[in-house]
């Protein structure tokens, strides 16, 4: 036992108001952001229970858990989801590795961005529901048409967020490294880049939320696989749980990976995460 440990006082535990405000705190904290999803979902229970709402239109949550449970027991959904994964997940990537590094070049060239903004704009505002059929006529009812909805849907909102990372640069971090004598490309890799990531998260997110939006509606014309296909096909043999148990695992899907891009934006961008 060393001198240092004999001299340190011995610990002693919280008092019990400690305890006390330390555990209202954490409710607090757990109500404030949990409190009013739980609610909803109570009152869904009890309406369903009670009979406010149709049983019929919004089963109770537990039969719609136990639909969802028997869907995965059974394998049934668990094939869904592999091929709804997969054909947004293909167009997910193929929209990264397409938009960032354009939305970079955009951004530092105004040459290059005064080119092609007029032909983007008309493409961004061009609804991909709308084009559909037209991807359908161009590379038919197979999964071609499918992952390319999704790819043209989930491409602007990382291009957009990326032109706008790097325009939201400041100049003058750009003047410093260069009065210090860096070259273009070490300005770009130590300045415009690791400035452009917060931006450039925000468009991950939001283009892995509109890909699954795309990817039910992709599904629900033309595929005999798929959640969004799944959803359809319970809905017109009046399987109202199975329905919802779909809908609700397409709702957590979109939740993990909100979670798990949020969580490496916070590995990847420490210094720029909000605190609160």
């Amino acid at each position: 036992m060393t001198l240092h440990a004999l001299d340190s006082p011995p610990s002693r535990p919280l008092p019990v108001a400690a305890v006390l405000r330390r555990v209202r705190a954490a409710v607090r904290a757990t109500a404030s952001r949990w409190g009013l999803l739980l609610g909803f979902l109570l009152l869904w229970q009890v309406s369903s229970v009670q009979g406010w709402v149709s049983p019929s239109v919004l089963p109770r949550l537990d039969i719609i858990a136990g639909a969802l449970w028997q869907g995965i027991v059974g394998g049934a959904l668990l094939d869904d989801v592999v091929i709804s994964l997969r054909r947004a997940g293909i167009a997910f990537v193929a929209a990264v590795a397409l938009g960032i590094p354009l939305g970079l070049l955009m951004g530092q060239m105004r040459w290059v961005e005064r080119a092609l903004d007029p032909i983007l704009q008309l493409f961004r505002q061009t609804s991909a529901l709308a084009l559909y059929p037209v991807f359908i006529l161009l590379l038919g009812l197979g999964e071609a048409s499918k992952v390319f909805v999704i790819f043209w849907a989930t491409l602007f909102p990382i291009l957009l967020a990326t032109i706008g990372g790097v325009k939201e640069v400041d100049g003058k971090l750009i003047e410093m490294a260069r009065s210090y004598g860096a070259s273009r490309a070490m300005v770009f890799r130590r300045v415009i880049l690791p400035a452009s990531v917060p931006a450039i998260f925000v468009g991950l997110r939001l283009s892995a939320t509109t890909a699954l939006l795309l990817l039910i509606a992709a599904e629900m014309i033309g595929a005999n696989k798929g959640l969004g296909f799944q959803v359809m096909n319970a809905q017109y043999n009046f399987q109202v749980p199975l329905m919802w148990a779909a809908i609700l695992l397409l709702a957590l899907l979109g939740l993990v990976a909100n979670a798990v891009l949020v969580a490496l934006q916070r590995r990847l961008c420490r210094w720029a995460v909000d605190r609160r």
